[in-house]
């Protein structure tokens, strides 16, 4: 058996330069923990692969091709691949959310200009 505590996992250098724990690395799946600051977001980009996330606590508006919604904690979303998506933090609270990706993305993402 292997256990992480989140608290114990760096944050990993990222292109949206925010709070990004890597839990689980496979190649068969990758799970991070995403924390977004008021105010902050991700930048719009498309992923290879498919990716579910699960918002574990606070609100945000999360953008996937041309629909978005504003969520809150206990929700899933899923991501297909090959679909532009995005997170918001509006609010006033941290917003924390894992991300699963299956399989692990060997492509490399692509970010969206704006």
């Amino acid at each position: 058996m292997i256990t992480k505590k989140l608290a114990n996992v760096s944050s990993m250098n990222n292109a949206h330069n925010v709070d990004a724990r890597n839990l689980y690395s496979t190649a068969d799946a990758m799970i991070t923990v995403i924390t977004l600051d008021p105010g902050q977001s991700l930048k719009r980009h498309i992923t290879p692969v498919d990716v579910a996330f699960y918002v574990v606590s606070g609100k945000g508006v999360v953008e996937i091709g041309d629909e978005k919604q504003e969520v809150t904690a206990d929700t899933l979303v899923e991501s297909p691949k090959d679909i532009m998506h995005c997170w918001y933090n509006e609010s006033a609270e941290p917003l924390r959310f894992i991300v699963v990706k299956a399989p692990r993305p060997t492509a490399k993402t692509v970010f969206i200009e704006d």
